[in-house]
């Protein structure tokens, strides 16, 4: 559930609340519990809305992973279709997040001009002459 980070980086910090299905009464609480006792999580129970806030570093924690986990260990998430819109949204901007965090960084061009200094150096210029000399000297 957590990453290793290699290098010190500043916390992407996510708040994030997930919503648990009616049935059955009492796994917010249950939940909001367990999650307590995982480390670099801030857990916050709202039972009257059968959701648990969840504050976390992106670089420990993502939401796919706490979902994930409860869903392991028997807990029922809301199932509506904007729920699971959501979730995959989620989930998606959170995975192009990491991903954009592992990629090196590389500008496009070092220098407006490199693109033709490229083609410069790969086309013949100068005194260079393809005709043999004999037809050169040809009158």
């Amino acid at each position: 559930m957590k990453r290793p980070v290699a290098t010190p980086q500043r916390p992407i910090r996510k708040e994030r609340n997930i919503l648990f299905a009616k049935f059955p009464p009492g796994q917010v609480r249950e939940a909001s519990d367990f999650l307590s006792r995982v480390d670099q999580l801030e857990v916050e129970q709202r039972e009257q809305a059968r959701v648990v806030g969840v504050a976390y570093d992106l670089h420990h924690h993502s939401l796919q992973e706490l979902e994930g986990t409860l869903e392991d260990k028997g807990y029922h998430l809301d199932n509506t279709l904007m729920s699971k819109m959501m979730r995959a949204l989620i989930y998606y901007v959170e995975e192009t997040q990491l991903h954009n965090l592992d990629a090196p960084h590389r500008p496009l061009k070092r220098s407006q001009s490199e693109a033709y200094t490229h083609a410069w150096e790969r086309h013949p210029h100068g005194d260079h002459d393809d005709t043999p000399p004999e037809w050169r000297e040809y009158k």
